[in-house]
């Protein structure tokens, strides 16, 4: 697909105050939407072969990358290469990172999706 129309795709609930909306991936490259609802945590972890950029669209987190904590509202972003530890807890209702992987998430893929 080379279009992403956001009001045709829904959300993907998670759980926890967590949604999900893939905007698209090629093999290198995904974007995703996450949205969270206030105090909702994106849970420590690091990635083994992603690197990840996530981009603050609305609302405000407190965001730990490498055991550094900052609060990041709209505009701002955090870079997180591969094998380093990063988490955020959302805070304020609605807040949305703009997550982008290298290489995509295939794990975030439908089955039979990763064409």
């Amino acid at each position: 697909m080379n279009y992403f129309e956001g009001t045709a795709t829904p959300w993907t609930e998670l759980g926890d105050g967590l949604r999900r909306k893939i905007i698209g991936h090629t093999p290198q490259l995904m974007s995703v939407l996450m949205q969270f609802d206030k105090g909702a945590v994106g849970t420590p972890h690091a990635h083994d072969v992603h690197d990840q950029i996530a981009y603050v669209v609305a609302g405000s987190f407190e965001a730990t990358v490498d055991g550094e904590v900052r609060v990041l509202r709209a505009g701002d972003a955090f870079i997180a290469p591969h094998l380093t530890s990063h988490g955020v807890r959302a805070l304020e209702q609605g807040s949305l990172l703009l997550d982008q992987f290298s290489p995509r998430r295939d794990d975030y893929l439908p089955p039979g999706a990763q064409a």
